[in-house]
């Protein structure tokens, strides 16, 4: 009788103790990790949608004619930059007219937080994902954040492929639908200081590389003027390549 009626507390080891001492401290930590990875995603949707609107801000302020002009002829000049299509035959070039960044006073220039300085070169429309944005003169990973960047290539809409890399955040900002464009659609470009033109580029591939595949880049487009998009694939491990030729 007196067994029955022991306190249960005398069956509380130490060892039980110790458990129920950890299994608060886990909870704890557990709480602590969330708070920071929920406050991480808060900040991080806050910068993008930073990143966007001063995106979205540098496209309203830019003004430039819509004027279509088919002009693929090759242009020489003194002041002119050679790209070389294939390094094995040093006759096949490219010469274009590059922006002038230190004498064109129509250039605006743009600053980041960190000093980086910018300008947007030229805009991208592609209408089957209602994608339109700003195109920045160079890419750095602080200018990425703020809108899709050249890559490598001559100047926008000049003969050559003009390279394009920008962000996937899966979600409805910059390049996160171009994974699901189709052969056939139509990718519009527009220089701002160069020819002050629109041309219109039809795309006739896409397909998927490695991050260190960058032979999408290559400038040998036989006389044509051609874009390349390049993004992440939804996971991050690889990237997508959309190749358009203009439509002619």
């Amino acid at each position: 009788m007196n067994q029955i009626l022991v306190s249960e507390k005398l069956y509380i080891t130490p060892e039980l103790k110790r458990k129920k001492r950890m299994y608060k401290i886990d909870f704890l930590i557990s709480i602590f990790l969330v708070c920071i990875l929920f406050s991480y995603y808060i900040y991080a949707e806050y910068d993008k949608n930073k990143n966007e609107a001063i995106s979205q801000e540098i496209l309203s302020n830019l003004n430039f004619e819509d004027n279509l002009v088919d002009d693929t002829t090759i242009k020489f000049s003194n002041n002119s930059i050679v790209v070389i299509l294939n390094t094995e035959d040093p006759f096949e070039v490219i010469y274009t007219e590059p922006v002038d960044e230190e004498t064109n006073d129509n250039i605006e220039w743009r600053e980041t937080e960190n000093g980086t300085r910018y300008y947007a070169t030229a805009t991208i429309n592609i209408p089957s994902i209602d994608c339109t944005y700003p195109i920045l003169n160079e890419t750095t990973d602080e200018l990425l954040k703020i809108s899709p960047t050249k890559f490598w290539g001559p100047e926008p809409n000049d003969v050559g492929n003009f390279c394009i890399v920008g962000h996937n955040y899966r979600s409805n900002k910059f390049f996160s639908h171009v994974p699901d464009v189709e052969i056939g659609e139509i990718i519009e470009i527009t220089d701002i200081y160069n020819k002050k033109e629109t041309v219109r580029y039809k795309i006739y591939d896409k397909y998927i590389v490695e991050p260190e595949d960058v032979n999408c880049t290559s400038q040998r487009t036989n006389g044509l003027r051609e874009i390349t998009l390049i993004t992440c694939t939804d996971d991050s491990k690889q990237r997508v390549i959309v190749k358009a030729r203009e439509d002619i």
